[in-house]
């Protein structure tokens, strides 16, 4: 979905970084960077891939009404299996994977990510 009337009557003027090509259009990787300084994080190469996992779930259900959290969390899981799956993620995310991500990433959590009694916190 564009996000711009700009992008939607010129969508090859839109300038992506090549390395974040699900990006958010008014999002750059050193807003994640002051996220990141605000949090405490250093943003080494395995958060920037979950920064990156997180963008292209987002991009891939765009035309969703509602991001599922629960449907996140398992692609995430699948994705990061081979690393540990959810502990791993939880270690790269203190903040839980999809809301601290989230904000990294510059999209929405879904609203349960927030939620601390679902094992995430704001």
């Amino acid at each position: 979905m564009a996000e711009r009337m700009s992008e939607v009557m010129n969508p090859s003027a839109v300038q992506r970084d090549p390395r974040f090509p699900h990006a958010p259009v008014d999002w750059t990787p050193q807003t994640a960077e002051a996220v990141a300084r605000e949090e405490g994080l250093e943003l080494s190469e395995e958060r920037w891939e979950l920064v990156r996992a997180l963008q292209e779930y987002y991009h891939r259900h765009e035309e969703s009404a509602k991001i599922s959290l629960r449907e996140l969390h398992d692609a995430l899981d699948e994705r990061f299996h081979s690393r540990g799956g959810r502990k791993y993620l939880y270690e790269l995310m203190p903040g839980g994977p999809v809301a601290q991500g989230a904000r990294l990433a510059g999209l929405e959590p879904p609203p349960e990510a927030v939620n601390a009694s679902f094992g995430s916190v704001s």
